[in-house]
């Protein structure tokens, strides 16, 4: 049987950044729910948002200090009961990001946590005496920049931050800390949300031998300065198999839900998480086209191996943007990323889009007075803020394209007079309106949406493959480079061929034999008799 998280897309919704309702420049719950007949249009199956509880922002939301409610800002829980109401009257699922890994540092069980060394809670955190030399226990560092050890002078020991000094580490070696954190799965999932993206999920567990990471020889100056180390005993330790496990069962309490893992790592290693009998994650998030190189030889050499390394029975899934990430169409540029949009769109596997991707968006160059990404004030001038890829969702041409009455939390590109969805949905050669075309396609044809993948052996710039179901079968060739292209279908169609999508929106229907001509720049999806 497949399940809507394999058949369907994943949407991601920034909720501070998809529609404002009471002019403070900042999205809520209910600019969610007024856009909601947008998502269903699209044809996505399910949204996912970036976090919406109580958090005093440091790390806007990835610092929560309350699970179980939702940030003023926001909303109200009634405001996401009826965002769960109204997204599933429209044949939607809800997805929410938890963020089990650390709290705030004015979350009551830190309050607790640091107010003693005989705290009831003390070990729900990760405490360690200083060095002889009273510094840091040891050498880990932050993802965020600098040391992650932070100095508690009231109980003169040191806690540890994988990120922001104010989001200190849960120590989930607790049982206590387990229990706790599965109880606020219940909670969401008593209120029907229908699963759960778990952040830095390969972080969760660390070495309780507290050891220190070894130098990474392959690191440069200019590169993040977490990557001076291989990360060996802060990350991906093989106890997380368990705590996985253990989310899983409390998910599977409920009927037809999803857990999605945010996981950094090789596909060699990615894998693992689906769990020994498919007992993991359901979908062990896929970046690897966030980070290759955008060739099509390289592209063709992940797709099959991460084909080759999936465990029996465990399903596929690819991520082509997200909130950390820079846009896909800055990336690789906008002609690309059309075609990008198909390889998105008929690869086996479960998609993730992120909002205004579908319209060809575009990083926002930050001047220094409108920059808020911890990351890039705490490590400037390598590129690493993520303030960029997180502006608002550009609706119309009216002023601030529609997205607030107020002022903007974070300043929209100049293109949004005409990169936008008004403009962009009466056009019938966009960027949306191929997204529109590509998800239609999917929907329609079960070969696309969970058939089997057949690669096709080519050169150059030519990326191509099969997918098949029930005797349907559809060539899909993509040219990642700037000159035209020919192909030869021979060994491939057996008949004829008949051209359904292109990235050009213009050969719709033309039919062929022999060779495949494609233009630089273009993708295209052929029905094969």
């Amino acid at each position: 049987m497949i399940s809507w998280w394999q058949r369907g897309i994943v949407y991601q919704i920034y909720p501070r950044s998809f529609q404002d309702t009471n002019g403070d420049g900042i999205g809520d719950l209910q600019g969610i729910i007024d856009r909601l007949d947008y998502a269903a249009a699209l044809g996505v199956d399910a949204i996912w948002l970036s976090p919406i509880h109580p958090s005093p922002m440091r790390d806007f939301g990835y610092d929560v200090s309350d699970y179980t409610d939702v940030h003023p800002i926001f909303g109200t829980l009634d405001d996401l009961d009826r965002l769960v109401d109204q997204t599933h009257r429209r044949g939607m699922k809800l997805i929410l990001d938890f963020v089990p890994n650390h709290t705030s540092d004015e979350h009551p069980w830190f309050i607790e946590s640091r107010s003693g060394r005989t705290s009831s809670r003390r070990d729900w955190y990760i405490w360690r005496d200083p060095a002889p030399d009273g510094g840091p226990p040891n050498n880990w560092l932050s993802h965020f920049g600098g040391s992650a050890w932070e100095f508690d002078s009231n109980t003169a020991q040191y806690y540890y931050h994988a990120f922001l000094a104010e989001q200190p580490d849960l120590n989930w070696r607790n049982p206590q800390v387990r229990e706790a954190m599965h109880s606020v799965l219940r909670f969401w999932l008593d209120r029907g949300i229908d699963g759960f993206r778990v952040d830095v999920l390969w972080l969760l567990i660390k070495d309780d031998q507290f050891r220190n990471n070894p130098p990474n020889p392959d690191w440069k100056p200019g590169q993040n300065p977490v990557g001076q180390q291989i990360m060996l005993y802060t990350a991906d330790r093989p106890e997380i198999q368990d705590v996985v496990t253990g989310l899983r069962r409390v998910v599977d309490e409920y009927e037809d839900r999803v857990l999605i893992g945010e996981i950094y790592l090789p596909v060699q290693r990615l894998v693992a998480y689906y769990g020994a009998n498919l007992e993991g994650a359901n979908l062990p998030f896929n970046f690897q086209l966030l980070e290759a190189p955008w060739n099509a030889r390289g592209l063709a050499r992940l797709i099959n191996e991460y084909e080759a390394a999936l465990p029996p029975g465990g399903w596929p899934n690819w991520v082509l943007g997200n909130h950390d990430r820079p846009r896909i169409a800055t990336r690789i540029g906008i002609e690309q990323a059309r075609v990008a949009a198909v390889l998105l769109l008929t690869l086996r596997g479960t998609p993730t889009m992120y909002y205004g991707d579908e319209l060809g968006m575009l990083d926002v160059r930050m001047e220094s007075n409108y920059i808020q990404d911890p990351v890039e004030k705490n490590v400037p001038g390598l590129g690493l803020g993520r303030d960029p890829c997180r502006t608002p969702m550009q609706w119309n041409s009216a002023d601030n394209a529609g997205f607030t009455a107020g002022k903007p939390w974070l300043p929209l590109d100049d293109d949004y007079p005409v990169v936008n969805v008004e403009s962009q949905s009466t056009d019938p050669t966009s960027i949306l309106t191929l997204y529109h075309r590509l998800i239609a396609l999917r929907r329609e044809h079960p070969a696309l949406a969970f058939g089997e993948y057949e690669p096709v052996a080519t050169t150059g710039d030519l990326l191509a493959y099969i997918r098949k179901h029930a005797g349907q079968r559809f060539l899909i060739s993509l040219n990642l480079g700037g000159d035209p292209y020919a192909v030869s279908l021979a060994g491939v169609v057996r008949g004829s061929g008949r051209i359904v999508i292109t990235t050009h929106l213009d050969r719709e229907g033309e039919t062929m034999t022999g060779d495949l001509n494609l233009r630089a720049n273009e993708g295209v999806v052929v029905a094969l008799d």
